[in-house]
């Protein structure tokens, strides 16, 4: 029977994996002509009723009752990422997709830091060593192929979204919200994060709404794997094995997104540009796993776990 923590590996990279995939139906809609923020409010617009059905289906309807103080804090990781989201969204179209995706990644050094510093969770030399590393490994992507630079706004588009979802990874563990079932967490994250894509849009009122078949199978598709799966498989994952082993398996985040972007939409991997993802990703592994080797063994093995007799 498999134990609660190694369902937790499975289910963190599934949530990983599936996060990987927003350049895959994203792109499509951006070429259509459709902005950031429409595509957003799609995505969350048609993934609330999937988190609700399944509340509903799986829980009752009861089960939608929270109280004043666990909405507050709803509310506030609903807005944290939907910030994330959008920050992430706007830099597609600043950088390719797998450039941005690989330097979200340094956030799982941004939540060894918050925890650090805000829960007093120890600060190695190797953690220090290894945001060296991470910042080498984003100093190699910023520079591209042909000479020119990222775009100095794209790149702290995808600092913002780093921070913002490492803030919502600390805070899902460290409040209430790590005992609530993880349905409910979702719904109402989604529920208030559209909230702000809508005064977004009303504001400067940039509506694109989809206009074929197509676009509405990859906002669908949005929907999806990138949300109503991601997140779920996120929150669910933190709460069975914590922030930290959670935030290595997003290595399969990046992973994911460059070979889309690389085999679908044809993005350039130079040499340049793989070292630095490999920096960025080596730093990454070696912080989250302490600078212990046996312990990130452990970790692997714990994925496949015997049968008991």
């Amino acid at each position: 029977m498999i134990s609660n923590k190694s369902k937790g590996y499975l289910i963190g990279a599934l949530a990983a994996a599936s996060y990987g995939t927003n350049p895959l139906f994203a792109l499509p809609l951006y070429s259509e002509g459709m902005s950031p923020d429409t595509v957003l409010f799609f995505r969350y617009l048609l993934a609330i009723p999937v988190m609700g059905l399944m509340l509903l289906f799986r829980r009752g309807g009861n089960q939608f009752k929270v109280s004043l103080k666990q909405l507050s804090q709803l509310c506030i990781m609903g807005l944290l990422m939907a910030l994330s989201s959008l920050t992430l969204f706007l830099s597609y179209t600043y950088m390719d997709a797998g450039i941005a995706s690989t330097m979200l990644f340094v956030y799982p050094i941004m939540v060894a830091v918050i925890m650090a510093v805000g829960f007093k969770e120890k600060l190695t030399v190797s953690t220090i060593i290894c945001i060296v590393m991470a910042l080498s490994g984003i100093f190699l992507l910023f520079k591209k192929s042909d000479g020119s630079t990222l775009s100095w706004f794209g790149t702290l588009l995808v600092m913002v979204s780093s921070m913002t979802y490492a803030i919502y990874i600390v805070g899902v563990n460290q409040t209430k919200l790590r005992y609530m079932p993880t349905l409910k967490v979702i719904f109402y994250v989604l529920v208030f994060g559209i909230t702000v894509f809508i005064v977004k849009i009303l504001a400067q009122n940039n509506f694109t709404p989809p206009e074929s078949i197509i676009s509405w199978v990859n906002l669908l598709g949005l929907a999806i794997f990138p949300t109503a799966i991601s997140f779920l498989c996120t929150t669910s994952a933190i709460q069975l094995i914590g922030p930290t082993p959670t935030a290595i398996l997003g290595a399969l985040e990046p992973v994911t997104a460059v070979a889309i972007g690389v085999f679908i939409f044809g993005e350039t991997l130079s040499p340049r540009i793989a070292l630095g993802m490999v920096l960025i990703l080596l730093a990454v592994s070696i912080v989250i796993s302490g600078g212990d080797v046996h312990r990130q063994l452990l970790h692997i093995h714990r994925l496949f776990p015997k049968k008991r007799k």
